[in-house]
This record gives C-alpha cells, structure tokens and sequence, in this order.
C-alpha cells in the first residue's frame, strides 16, 4: 500500500494507495473538522480549485452532531460532503481529553460529558472503531490516551500501556466490522498512535511494541501541545528509526510550513492542522516570502495580490487593498479568501517538497525556506 520512491537522508518521497485513491506525500491535510472547512470552503473549491489531495474529520464531533447514524443513513462522509478523495478520521481521543470538563478513565474506556448539551457519552476503543466505520472514512485512527504534557513518567508509562491494549482492541474491531455485508467501507484502513509524553524511553518502547500489530500506518500523537519545537523535533528523531519503513508516519497536528519542512526533514510522511484556516480568519497570511497580516495598515491601497508568487483564486483574481478591506468591513468573504489562500499555500509547500525530493534538492529546499517561511514579510 505504501510505496518508497525517493529518500534524501531521512526525508521519504513516497504514495500511499488507498481505497478512495493514492496519495502523493509528503502531503498536508486539510482540516474539515465538522465535514467542512471553517471559512466557507467547500469540498468542491479543495477538490477543484486548491490542490487538496485528503480531507480530516473528527470522530468526535461528528458522533455528536449530526450523528453518525445519520450519516451513515446518507450513505458516509464521501456522499455527504460530496468529496472523492481519501478521508482520515482522528479517533475522537484528543477531543475527549481535551473538552470534557468532567471525565472518568476506565480500561473499558473513558466516560464523559458532551461539551455541546452536556449529555453523557462513553467512548472506548471499540466505540470509536463502529463510529468510524459509520462515517465510511478511508483511514480510522485508533482510540488512544492523550496524556497532558508534561506528566509524570509513571502515569506516562501507565497511559502507554493502556493505549496499547486500546489498539489491540481496535484493531479486532475493526476486522470485525469490515467483514460486515452492512459496513460502507470494507477496506477502512487502521493507523496507531505512539504516545509517551516527552520522555524518549517511553515513545520508544512504546513505538517498539505497537509496529508488532502490523498496522496501516503510524502517527506520532501527543506533541505539538506547548512543548519547545526543539523538544517535538528531539522525539521524532528518537522515534524514526524504530518507525516500519514500509508504513506511512503522521504527524499530528503539526504545524507551522516551517515545521513541516523540518519533520519531513527528520522522516514525516502526513502532517494536518487547523493552523492555516484559523490563522486565516484572523487576517494571519502565509507567503513565499514570509508571514503577512492582512489587515496591516501598509497594505490600504496595495494593489498586488497577497502573494505575487501565489497562483491560488485568491491571488489571481483580489487585491491586498481589497481583501484588507474586507476584514475592515467584517465581512464574511474576506475568510473565505483568505482561508482558500492559505489551503493553497500548505498543498502547494507539500507539493514543492516532492518536487524537491523527486529532484535530490530537498537540502537545499530546507536552508532556504525553512528560516524564510517563519519570518515576517517585510513589505
């Protein structure tokens, strides 16, 4: 399913064949949480218009409104989004930990709160897994502990464990449920997720035991929560080589263009965030030549696009003067605009990596836009 092209250093150039169609990677994933891009961007504009080669949902949110249930009467997320292209749905494990005020941690599962309505859930490893397999997606995740960072090397030990045993359980699950005649999709995909807070000992161990499942793929969970970027980039460097080189690896929610450029750099195939959408809506531009802020004084009557070297909608068609406007006037275009631009952007640094992959010039892709990407244009 995954197939090795290139390699400088620890760099990977590869594609991943999929039941909803081969991805070309490194790639981003564009952030649809609720089956849809924040900003007022549709599956039609990704597909069409802005490179997007997979879209990310969330179980969570969707098992919560509408209903997977719902969506599985309307026959899965592709149909009911109307999009084509590879999904991967984040097992609802962060959402858990992280919205619900008030939760209880069992080894069946956890039990919560929604944050919507307040209505009790439970949510265990085979919950997630029937959830997912509802919302027809092409890669579920598995249903892990997220474990605050920093936290003692104790409980961290413990909480790896646990996600262990949670993996195990999902992956029978989920043969389970694909051997189903109901089941949407038959060839759903399983990736686990390596947890052990910041300590190198545990993301190793942990790493060693899970790759003996012979999953999908493998994601690195629990970083990119507060730590020093330093910290995130030491424990890819310890995880990698412990990583099947035959798997994709994942990042999660990861990151800034100029971290994705150095995970890549360190063995990273998948990246996602909500960083260029929501960074969008609040005016955060990102170009070849920097970090801009649209609605900067300077750009009241500039008549060049966001990004001269950009050829997204947004660039082909809008002015900075305009779109600053926009945002003056609180209006709702001045989002969408700028959400679609930076979508744009993100694929389009993906796409650039494999180019430079492709072409053995990935070092010198590395020194020059990695400082650049994360410095603040100066026009």
């Amino acid at each position: 399913m995954f197939r090795l092209i290139r390699q400088e250093g620890a760099a990977r150039r590869g594609e991943f064949v999929t039941p909803h169609g081969t991805i070309q990677t490194p790639v981003f994933m564009n952030v649809g949480t609720a089956a849809a891009i924040k900003g007022g961007v549709s599956s039609v504009d990704l597909a069409n218009e802005l490179k997007t080669q997979v879209e990310l949902c969330n179980t969570y949110h969707l098992h919560v409104r509408p209903g997977d249930d719902i969506i599985y009467k309307m026959g899965g997320l592709h149909k009911f989004m109307n999009w084509h292209k590879p999904i991967l749905t984040d097992s609802g494990g962060f959402q858990v930990f992280s919205l619900a005020q008030l939760r209880k941690i069992k080894e069946e599962g956890v039990y919560f709160n929604s944050h919507v309505d307040g209505r009790k859930i439970f949510m265990g490893p085979e919950e997630s897994m029937r959830i997912q397999s509802n919302l027809g997606s092409t890669i579920a995740m598995a249903f892990d502990e997220c474990v605050e960072n920093p936290a003692e090397h104790s409980y961290s030990k413990q909480s790896c464990e646990r996600t262990t045993r949670w993996l195990e359980r999902c992956k029978r699950e989920m043969s389970r449920l694909n051997s189903l005649e109901t089941t949407i999709n038959k060839q759903q995909m399983l990736f686990g997720i390596n947890q052990g807070c910041t300590y190198d000992d545990l993301r190793v161990e942990h790493m060693k035991q899970i790759r003996e499942l012979d999953l999908d793929g493998y994601a690195i969970g629990g970083l990119a929560v507060g730590e020093p970027t330093e910290v995130m980039y030491h424990i890819i460097e310890q995880v990698e080589p412990f990583m099947p080189k035959d798997k994709p690896r994942y990042l999660m929610g990861v990151g800034t263009p100029s971290n994705i450029i150095e995970a890549v750099y360190r063995g990273v195939d998948f990246f996602d965030c909500v960083m260029p959408s929501r960074n969008a809506r609040h005016a955060t531009i990102f170009t070849w030549n920097g970090i801009m802020h649209a609605t900067n004084k300077c750009y009241e009557t500039d008549p060049r696009p966001l990004d001269p070297h950009c050829d997204c909608p947004t660039c082909r068609n809008f002015s900075r003067a305009y779109i600053r406007h926009l945002f003056k006037a609180e209006e709702q275009l001045a989002g969408r605009l700028a959400v679609m631009h930076n979508l744009y952007f993100y694929n389009t640094l993906t796409e650039k990596i494999r180019e430079a992959l492709d072409n053995g010039t990935f070092a010198s892709f590395r020194n020059h836009y990695s400082p650049l990407l994360a410095s603040r244009l100066s026009d």
